[in-house]
């Protein structure tokens, strides 16, 4: 669960800091809307670039910035609707775009809601205490990010087979890197080279995405809400229309929002996605893939199951080949020549690897349920093709340029996109996948047999966590407080 017991000593020290850094915290309920942000700290912003290491952009850490590299404020939900002529179904998929949140992933909020809790009790010392970042890439990022802002020192930790870019980035922010051997599937080797810090006598503390339900609580409550005011945006009908969440596993978090959306429209379907290479929620499977952004081969503690009613598996190799699709100028010439619109056609770098898996879970949802023209399916890009450049001068290189016929290829991928590789899970399907966790959970990583068992039979666990919002802003305006920052 979430804790919030209060260290005397270390809030002290954790106020100093962030009176000496000049930072000050935002709360939750200013991420949901922005507009109650104090007026002074809005007008600072006008000078700061969207990804500068300058604790105005805590504030950023919201669906809503206005889409702007430097000196933007808020606006709208930021998200992209997918015509039929590029997804080939009538149903509207739209998609909440992360490139838009400082470090151009919505990760950053997951890190800050792990930190903010432990900061703000004093849990965390940043003046003494090292933050450790276990991620599969883009959460050690904004991990990395909110710690620099804090002056502490941070330990990033992803897999080796991750993209260069994600290196070259946290070499200028991250104080440590740490590389552990595989790629996205090697989620283990991570949580082995936690144990491994923890014996090692120095003072840290592991801010674990996979586990702590601070990353739960953000989207929770802030992708939730999100997604609420977005599809009652969309729809004046979404108690009919809006049929379904469609999200990659990755560390579970964003799945919350699946629960808070299924508490305002009970007939909403929530979808889990993964790697085909790798399906462990489909098929208890296991294996390597190569949609960066998702950790496979375990099932998070922090994904309540129970809400979860259809898995989809990807086959990696369609995200692959459509990241050239929709990013290179040959690709993107074909998209518009076939009917896409040259607003969508140029901006289809707003979705990252893991993001094009979405959509392609998301076309397979609507395909399923044979959805028609008024319906609303979401997903969300959690990152955008920033991080990614190299790995489409690799597929360059072991593919030869891009042109017109493989443009033709990739288009025929996306058209043949079928309903194969998903299940529609039942009761028992659901507590099959939901027992997956003893393994991780209970026998390697020390959980209680108590709580795996309350996850699945308490109906007031997963209701306790959510509840807990404006006691962590209560505390968060207490730490503000103490500050003195925003006197006068």
């Amino acid at each position: 669960m979430l804790d919030l017991t209060i260290n005397p000593q270390g809030l002290e020290s954790a106020v100093a800091c962030a009176r000496e850094k000049n930072i000050v915290i935002p709360t939750l309920e200013q991420m949901c809307h922005p507009e109650k942000i104090p007026a002074a700290v809005k007008e600072k912003l006008g000078s700061v670039g969207l990804w500068d290491l300058n604790p105005l952009n805590l504030f950023r850490i919201t669906w809503k910035n206005e889409p702007a590299v430097s000196g933007g404020t808020y606006a709208g939900v930021n998200h992209i609707e997918l015509p039929s002529s590029l997804t080939g179904v009538p149903a509207r998929i739209v998609m909440l775009v992360g490139k838009w949140f400082p470090t151009g992933a919505h990760k950053v909020g997951a890190a800050f809601g792990c930190l903010a809790p432990r900061l703000v009790t004093g849990q965390f010392d940043p003046r003494r205490q090292k933050a450790v970042w276990p991620s599969t890439g883009n959460y050690c990022r904004g991990g990395a990010y909110d710690s620099n802002l804090l002056g502490c020192e941070s330990i990033a930790i992803l897999p080796e087979g991750m993209s260069r870019e994600r290196f070259d980035w946290l070499s200028q922010v991250a104080g440590e890197t740490i590389k552990t051997p595989g790629s996205e599937s090697n989620v283990k080797e991570i949580f082995d080279k936690c144990w491994e810090l923890r014996k090692s006598g120095d003072d840290i503390m592991i801010f674990n995405q996979f586990d702590d339900m601070g990353n739960y609580l953000w989207h929770y409550t802030v992708t939730g809400r999100a997604m609420v005011e977005l599809v009652e945006s969309l729809t004046d009908d979404a108690d009919k229309r809006f049929k379904g969440v469609v999200l990659s596993t990755g560390s579970g978090g964003t799945l919350a929002s699946g629960d808070y959306l299924k508490q305002q429209y009970a007939h909403v379907k929530v979808a889990a996605c993964e790697a085909l290479q790798c399906p462990t929620l489909l098929n208890n499977g296991f294996g390597a893939h190569r949609i960066e952004g998702i950790g496979d081969k375990h099932v998070p503690w922090v994904h309540n199951v129970r809400n979860t009613d259809m898995v989809i598996a990807v086959d990696d190799e369609v995200p692959m080949n459509l990241i050239r699709l929709f990013n290179e100028p040959a690709g993107v010439k074909a998209l518009k020549e076939h009917g896409v619109p040259d607003e969508i056609a140029d901006n289809l770098h707003l979705l990252g690897i893991s993001s094009v898996a979405n959509m392609i879970s998301a076309v397979k949802f609507a395909k399923y349920y044979e959805l028609g023209e008024d319906d609303v399916v979401l997903s969300v890009a959690t990152d955008s093709m920033e991080m990614y450049q190299s790995r489409l001068a690799e597929l360059t290189e072991d593919k030869g340029a891009y042109g017109e016929k493989d443009a033709a290829y990739s288009r025929g991928m996306l058209a043949a996109t079928a309903i194969d590789n998903m299940e529609e899970l039942g009761y028992y399907d659901r507590k099959r996948i939901h027992n997956l966790k003893y393994y991780t959970w209970i026998e390697q990583q020390g959980m209680a047999f108590e709580d795996i068992q309350a996850q699945w039979y308490d109906e007031n666990y997963w209701k306790s966590v959510q509840k807990l919002a404006p006691e962590v802003d209560r505390l968060i305006n207490e730490f503000n407080a103490r500050t003195g920052l925003l006197e006068g």
